[in-house]
C-alpha cells in the first residue's frame, strides 16, 4: 500500500498544476469575450465561467448517480456552496473588497435564493428528491441561462474607466473570437481533468488516514471540486477582474443546485442522506443547510444594499467556515460509527 502513496501525491500535485493553468486560460478568455461584446463581467462570470468551474461537480455527481450513489451529489452540492462562499469568496473579499453593480447582482442573487427555497422545502418536507424534482431543477437552469443571455443583450458594458484605445488595441492584436472560445473550452477541460485528478487522489489519501466518508464528502471532495472556483477567483483578483470572480461564485452556487443536483437527481432519485448526526439530529438538516443559506445571505444581502463588498464580510465568512470545519471533525458523528 505504501508504494501507491508517492504516485497519489504526484497525481494530486499534477492536478493542482492543471487547475492553475486552466483557470488562467479560462479567465483570460472569459474577460476577453466580455470586453469584445461590452458585456458586464459579473454576468459573464455568473454564466460562462460558472459552467466551466462547475464541471468537476457535475462530473463527480453524474458518475456517482450512474453508479447508484446519487446521494453523493447532495453533500457535494451543499459542501461546495459553503466552500465557494465562506472560503473562496471570503478570502478574496477579505483581501480586496470592492464596489459591485447592484443592478447586475440582484438577479443572480434572487435566482439563488428562489432555487434554494425550493430545494430546502423538498428536503425538509418530502425528505426525498424524486425525479420530477431533478427535472424542475434542470428546467430552472435553462430559464436562468436564457434570462441571463437576454440581460446581457439589454445591458452592454459601459465602463468609462477603460480608454477607447484599449479596445482598438485589443482588436488589432489579432485576438479573434474563435481563439477566445477555443481557449475557454480548453481551459474548462483542463480544469475538469485537474479537479478529477485532485479529488480522486485527495480522497484516496484521506481514506488512508482514516477519515469517515461523510466528512470526506463535505470537506475533501467539496474543497477539491471547488478548487476551480478558487483558482478562477485568485486569477481574476490578480488580473483585476473582481466582478468576474464574484459573478463566478454566485453562478457556481446556483449551478450546484440546479445543474449538479438536478443532473444527479434525474439520473438516480434519492432520499435526504442520513450520513452523520449532530446532537442526535441529521447534521445536514440542522447544520449544513442553515450554514449554506447563512453564508450566502452574509455575502450578498449587505452587498446589494451598500453597492460594495466590505472586509468585515470576508472575515465573518472565514470565521464561520473554520467553525463549520471544526464542528465537522469534532462534534458531527458518522451514523453507525
Amino acid at each position: 500500500m505504501f508504494s501507491f502513496i508517492p504516485n497519489e501525491y504526484f497525481l494530486l500535485a499534477f492536478g493542482l498544476i492543471l487547475l492553475i493553468k486552466g483557470g488562467d486560460w479560462f479567465v483570460d478568455a472569459a474577460s476577453g469575450i466580455a470586453k469584445r461584446f461590452h458585456l458586464p463581467e459579473l454576468l459573464i462570470g455568473a454564466t460562462v465561467v460558472s459552467i466551466g468551474t462547475t464541471l468537476p461537480e457535475v462530473m463527480t455527481s453524474a458518475i456517482g448517480a450512474m453508479s447508484g450513489a446519487g446521494g453523493i451529489a447532495y453533500g457535494n452540492a451543499i459542501g461546495s456552496i459553503i466552500c465557494n462562499t465562506a472560503l473562496i469568496a471570503a478570502t478574496t473579499i477579505a483581501i480586496k473588497p470592492g464596489k459591485v453593480d447592484k443592478k447586475t447582482l440582484i438577479f443572480p442573487v434572487s435566482a439563488f435564493f428562489i432555487v434554494a427555497a425550493f430545494y430546502v422545502l423538498v428536503a425538509y418536507t418530502a425528505n426525498r428528491f424524486a425525479r420530477w424534482t431533478g427535472i424542475v431543477l434542470l428546467c430552472a437552469f435553462v430559464v436562468y441561462m436564457v434570462i441571463n443571455v437576454l440581460n446581457m443583450k439589454k445591458n452592454p458594458q459601459t465602463d468609462e474607466l477603460e480608454a477607447p484605445e484599449l479596445h482598438e488595441e485589443e482588436k488589432s492584436e489579432g485576438g479573434s473570437m474563435i481563439k477566445d472560445i477555443l481557449l475557454l473550452i480548453v481551459g474548462a477541460l483542463v480544469i475538469a481533468v485537474g479537479a478529477y485528478l485532485l479529488v480522486e487522489n485527495a480522497t484516496a489519501i484521506a481514506k488512508q488516514l482514516g477519515m469517515p466518508e461523510s466528512v470526506i464528502a463535505l470537506t475533501v471532495v467539496a474543497i477539491g471540486t471547488s478548487l476551480p472556483e478558487l483558482v478562477t477567483a485568485i486569477t481574476s483578483l490578480i488580473k483585476g477582474h473582481g466582478a468576474l470572480s464574484l459573478g463566478n461564485i454566485i453562478g457556481a452556487n446556483i449551478f450546484n443546485l440546479v445543474l449538479v443536483s438536478g443532473t444527479a437527481i434525474t439520473i438516480s432519485p434519492f432520499t435526504v442522506p442520513l450520513q452523520s448526526v449532530l446532537f442526535g439530529q441529521n447534521a445536514s438538516l440542522i447544520l449544513d443547510i442553515p450554514v449554506m443559506l447563512g453564508v450566502m445571505a452574509i455575502m450578498t444581502i449587505p452587498t446589494i444594499f451598500a453597492g460594495k463588498l466590505k472586509r468585515w464580510q470576508g472575515i465573518a465568512l472565514l470565521t464561520i467556515y473554520f467553525a463549520f470545519m471544526i464542528l465537522q471533525f469534532t462534534c458531527v458523528k458518522s451514523v453507525g460509527a
